[in-house]
């Protein structure tokens, strides 16, 4: 398991509450119920030469949850475009992982904070040799509206992926409660069986995933079957393929569970040149709307 994302630098610039300060210099106040309760929420996205991969949608996400836990949105949406921008700017960056913070503050505010960070995307090898996965022993709880948001409080996934980390894996495949999958610990997961794409509805307790509504646009337009359905694990062993995606990574074949080993297959080879070509393409792709 390796990390795509560079490591803090001296000078390193963010965006913390409409101020663009030193990063080792950003300072949240103690109390805030952000800090204190984890109430908050993340978008991670990608930058691509300057350009900021479905940017809208990403925002209109991070709009709709605040709502839902009655947080407002800190700027208006073309203000945190320009925050979002500059942040990579500043930081002298083209290609970047960048995360946009939101938390509840006190009184009626939320407080922000936006990070860039070089992205060094995976090589074509790594692509062609896809991610090895294991099954983590923790499970998501299906019934909380919570787990189809993506809330600062991340600990599950974080700790499902420390767990494959430290087994060699790259990935964890979170069960939920009634034991169907839900998710890998950083992406959505799809199964691909007779030429069908499946992938688990909403209501296993999976985050909607930005990437994972580009595959279902993709699948459609190119007259693919594709649904959300209720798995189990032992469905991913019997698939004929199985690919991860995430706003990083893209689309990433996933190719050993454990110790099964899944053939990356045409559907998913498909998918991953119709995304590319959404990502690199010559002004056609609708990546920074």
């Amino acid at each position: 398991m390796v990390s795509r994302v560079g490591k803090l630098k001296s000078g390193e610039i963010v965006c913390l509450n409409g101020k663009f300060v030193l990063a080792d210099q950003a300072v949240i106040p103690a109390f805030e119920p952000g800090v204190l309760y984890g109430w908050g929420l993340f978008e991670t996205l990608r930058s691509y030469s300057g350009r900021i991969v479905y940017f809208d949608a990403h925002l209109r996400r991070l709009q709709s949850s605040c709502r839902l836990l009655n947080m407002i949105v800190p700027f208006s949406l073309p203000g945190l475009k320009e925050i979002v921008r500059k942040t990579v700017a500043v930081n002298g960056l083209k290609d970047a992982w960048v995360r946009l913070t939101v938390w509840k503050s006190t009184g009626a505010g939320s407080g922000s904070l936006v990070t860039a960070k070089e992205y060094r995307p995976f090589s074509a090898a790594r692509y062609k040799q896809g991610f090895a996965c294991l099954v983590s022993g923790l499970r998501q709880n299906e019934n909380l509206f919570l787990t189809r948001l993506k809330t600062v409080n991340y600990l599950l996934c974080q700790l499902s992926y420390l767990q494959a980390g430290a087994k060699g894996f790259d990935e964890a495949i979170i069960l939920n409660n009634r034991g169907d999958v839900c998710e890998a610990s950083r992406s959505n997961i799809f199964l691909v069986k007779d030429r069908g794409i499946f992938t688990p509805a909403l209501g296993c307790g999976c985050l909607d995933g930005i990437t994972r509504k580009a595959v279902f646009d993709l699948a459609r337009k190119s007259g693919m079957k594709i649904y959300e359905a209720r798995f189990r694990a032992q469905d991913l062993y019997n698939s004929d393929e199985l690919f991860l995606t995430n706003s990083l990574m893209g689309i990433m074949p996933l190719t050993r569970i454990e110790k099964k080993r899944i053939k990356s297959g045409p559907v998913t080879g498909f998918l991953m040149r119709q995304y590319s070509r959404l990502l690199y393409g010559s002004g056609k792709a609708k990546t920074s709307l």
